[in-house]
């Protein structure tokens, strides 16, 4: 298999690809930009875009590294699903710092080994089952439907103490997700070998990434969070569908706009202390919002505040551009279309950290206030978090203002 290495939003050297190969890459998840290389008829430059990860299409094996560094990625990531709020340096960091799938498996492994150290956790499964001898209860109901009163097979209800509880399914799913692909650390591979073997009599179920189920945690699996919060990470970014004909892809990936998106929406509300009934993002707004009359031109803003039916504050994270630090005019156009359908003062408009300057702007005629903010993503987490609660106080504020104007109305 080739490898094919690149970074984020960085043109890559020319690789040579056939016209199959080309097409699969165009068609597949990873947002690449394919150009013709300059003075070679069957080479060409590579632009990624903002998805990050690695991807196996074909006879390729693509790996895209991030701008910011790998633990610091993945420490976002597990914040912006609510796994852990401060960094443990033992996850991610590791001597030599292996590609992001390799590193996921490496962490996966050691957090599996600290919660099957005492065992694999078991639990009790209910089962309805038709069987030849009564076990548990008997379910009269389905025993008349069904079977018409013959006596055999009966239909019973039981519970089972078993390892093949959800927790243990999630791991065992998350640990073949990886090691179907081809991981370019032995160690890794071996690691999720070992891990794999433990889990040998646990169902592989195949879970949907936008859907994955949630495991609720007490004082007798709580020293499975760590293990089970990392394999529902690999589960939701592993990449897994067909691409051309009869061409797979594989993978795990990890589209950084969504992710810092997801992070500061998090991140707001864990400084601002406030739920998601109150800070909502895009996917969960209250009702339907409108720029023009009779419900045409619908927005969905990446942040707003709501005190019951009132919008009190509005912003968008904008995670993009690697070089170019003035505000695009669009973003700026679409924080103030925001602000105008929601009758607000003015919205705040985050960035990732050296893609645009501080500032703010006075909108001419419309007395709106557009402010831009940028977010340090270098760092550790807790450095990260610290710039966070700066960006608090400028979401106080602006919904302070917005309040008086209410009143004030």
């Amino acid at each position: 298999m080739r490898r094919i290495n690149l970074r984020e939003y960085k043109p890559s050297q020319p690789y040579p690809l056939s016209v199959q190969e080309r097409d699969a890459l165009g068609d597949s998840p990873l947002s690449l930009t394919i150009e013709p290389a300059l003075g070679k008829s069957d080479a060409y430059t590579l632009t990624p875009g903002s998805t990050v990860g690695a991807l196996e299409i074909g006879g390729l094996s693509v790996l895209i590294q991030p701008k910011i560094g790998i633990p610091q990625l993945l420490s976002l990531a597990c914040y912006a699903m609510g796994m852990f709020k401060h960094q443990d340096r033992r996850w991610f960091d590791f001597e030599e710092q292996p590609a992001l799938p390799d590193t996921l498996a490496l962490a996966l492994a050691a957090a599996a080994r600290r919660a099957f150290a005492r065992g694999l956790l078991h639990g009790y499964l209910t089962h309805e089952e038709a069987l030849p001898t009564v076990r548990g209860r008997i379910r009269f109901d389905d025993q008349l439907r069904r079977r018409f009163g013959l006596p055999l097979p009966v239909e019973v209800r039981y519970d089972e103490f078993t390892d093949d509880i959800l927790a243990n399914r999630l791991v065992k799913a998350a640990v073949a997700r990886l090691g179907g692909m081809r991981l370019r650390s032995p160690k890794a591979r071996r690691d999720l070998g070992r891990i794999a073997g433990l889990l040998d009599n646990v169902s592989l179920v195949a879970f949907p990434p936008n859907s994955l189920p949630q495991v609720s945690f007490d004082r007798l699996n709580q020293h499975y969070r760590d293990v089970v919060g990392l394999s529902r990470l690999i589960l939701r970014h592993s990449a897994f569908q067909s691409s051309r004909g009869t061409v797979r892809a594989a993978g795990f990936l990890i589209d950084m706009n969504t992710l810092f998106q997801e992070f500061v929406t998090q991140a707001l509300r864990d400084e601002l202390r406030v739920s998601e009934r109150v800070l909502r993002s895009d996917q969960d707004l209250p009702h339907r919002i409108t720029l023009a009359m009779q419900g045409r031109l619908p927005i969905k803003p990446d942040l707003s505040w709501w005190d019951g039916g009132v919008c009190t504050f509005v912003g968008d994270a904008k995670y993009k551009r690697t070089q170019v630090r003035s505000v695009p005019n669009a973003d700026l156009y679409q924080l103030l279309a925001y602000a105008t359908a929601l009758d607000l003062p003015g919205g705040l408009l985050v960035y990732a950290q050296g893609e645009a300057d501080s500032s703010k702007y006075e909108v001419r005629h419309a007395g709106k206030r557009l402010e831009v903010a940028a977010l340090d993503l270098d760092g550790t987490l807790d450095e990260v978090l610290a710039s966070v609660k700066r960006l608090a106080q400028r979401v106080h504020a602006l919904r302070d203002q917005a309040r008086h104007l209410n009143r004030a109305a």
